[in-house]
C-alpha cells in the first residue's frame, strides 16, 4: 500500500486548490480525492469554500488524505497545506494564495513564467515552485484547465496512482460526453509530463509567516477600520477584475473600428473608453479610444458583437493588458 510522504499532527496530508469559478477546481478536488480513496486505498475527503457562485469569483478546494487507521473528523478549511495548486496566476494580486505554506511545501502554478519569476510574485520565502502552462495546454487540446492541473498534481503526488485517475476520467465522461474522453486524457497526460519545478531554500535568519486563520473575519470587532470605513466597496474605481480572465482577452484593432458602439452595448462591465473627437468631415462624434482592461473579465461578448472584426479573441500574454490599457477618466464631485 502507498505511504503518505508527510503528515501533520492529526495524521493528514493536506492539499489546497486556489482558483476562480469556471476553471473546475471544485471538480478537480473531488476527482483527486476519489483517486486517492478508490485507487490508492487512503481515507480522504474533499470540499470547497467560495463566496458568490459565479464565474470569476475566488474559489478554494480542500483535500485531506490519511491512512485507513485515522478518522477524518476535521472539515475546516486547509490552513497548512503540503501542496497548493494555483489555477490562476493573477489570483496573487488579491488573495494570499501561499498562506500557511510550510518551509518544504510545493506550490503548483498555472503559468508560462519560470519558477524564479513566480517566487517574487507569490512572495514565497521557501519551498518548491512547480509550473505548468495549463491554460496553453487546454487551449491546444480544446479541453479544460483542470485536467492539465490534475495531471501536474499527480506528478507531484507520487503516492497516488495516475492510472486510476485516468479510469475515473473515462467513467466521468464516457456516458454523457464520449467525444471529450480522448482530449481530457491527452490534457491530463501533458500536465503530468510537462510540469517543471524548482526548489528554493529559506534564507538564513527568516521564518515562514504564520497562516491566516479562516475563522477571523477581515472586517470584525478587532479588525474594522475606525469610523466603520468601507475599504473595499463593490463599485470602487480600484476594483480589479483582471483575475477573472481565463486565458483569453479581446484585442482592439483601431484601424478596423467604425465606432458603432456594438461592443459597448454588449459589454457587461463598461470596459470601453470613448472620447468626443471630430470625424473626417469635422463633425464631433464619440470615438472609441480603447479598452480599460482593469474591468475586463474576459467574457468576449464584445468580440461576438463586433461587425467589423475590430475586436479579436486572443491568448493573454504577460504585460499586454498593462501596456494597452486605456484608463477611464472618472470625474469625482465633492
Amino acid at each position: 500500500m502507498p505511504v503518505l510522504p508527510k503528515q501533520n499532527e492529526l495524521g493528514f496530508f493536506e492539499i489546497r486548490l486556489e482558483s476562480i469559478g469556471g476553471l473546475g477546481a471544485n471538480l478537480a478536488g473531488k476527482m483527486l480525492a476519489e483517486a486517492g480513496v478508490v485507487g490508492s486505498g487512503f481515507n480522504g475527503v474533499s470540499f470547497s469554500s467560495y463566496g458568490s457562485e459565479k464565474k470569476g469569483s475566488p474559489v478554494k478546494a480542500h483535500i485531506r488524505f490519511c491512512d485507513l487507521h485515522t478518522n477524518i473528523r476535521d472539515t475546516t478549511p486547509v490552513e497548512r497545506p503540503h501542496i497548493i495548486g494555483v489555477f490562476h496566476e493573477n489570483l496573487s494580486k488579491t488573495v494570499n494564495v501561499v498562506s500557511g505554506a510550510y518551509e518544504d511545501s510545493i506550490v503548483l502554478v498555472n503559468s508560462a513564467k519560470t519558477p524564479e519569476q513566480l517566487k517574487e510574485k507569490l512572495n514565497l520565502l521557501s519551498g518548491t515552485i512547480a509550473v505548468i502552462d495549463a491554460t496553453g495546454i487546454a487551449l491546444e487540446e480544446q479541453n479544460r484547465v483542470n485536467m492539465a492541473m490534475l495531471g501536474a498534481l499527480f506528478r507531484l503526488c507520487d503516492f497516488l496512482d495516475a492510472e486510476s485517475m485516468k479510469t475515473i476520467i473515462r467513467k466521468s465522461l464516457e456516458k454523457k460526453y464520449p467525444q471529450a474522453v480522448a482530449p481530457a486524457l491527452r490534457t491530463f497526460e501533458r500536465g503530468y509530463d510537462e510540469v517543471q519545478f524548482q526548489r528554493f531554500e529559506l534564507p538564513e535568519g527568516l521564518a515562514m509567516p504564520q497562516p491566516t486563520r479562516w475563522d477571523i473575519p477581515v472586517l470584525g470587532y478587532n479588525t474594522q477600520p475606525l469610523g466603520g470605513m468601507i475599504t473595499n466597496p463593490g463599485n470602487s474605481i480600484l476594483k480589479d477584475l483582471s483575475i477573472s480572465r481565463q486565458g483569453m482577452m479581446p484585442h482592439f484593432h483601431e484601424d478596423k473600428c467604425i465606432h458603432c458602439a456594438a461592443c459597448d452595448t454588449a459589454c457587461p462591465d463598461f470596459c470601453f473608453v470613448w472620447d468626443e473627437q471630430p470625424d473626417k468631415k469635422g463633425r464631433l462624434q464619440m470615438m472609441l479610444q480603447g479598452i480599460d482592461y482593469q474591468y475586463c473579465k474576459g467574457c468576449l461578448k464584445c468580440v461576438v458583437a463586433c461587425p467589423t472584426e475590430a475586436l479579436s479573441s486572443e491568448r493573454e500574454t504577460d504585460g499586454y493588458s498593462e501596456k494597452h490599457r486605456v484608463p477611464h477618466r472618472f470625474i469625482l464631485s465633492g
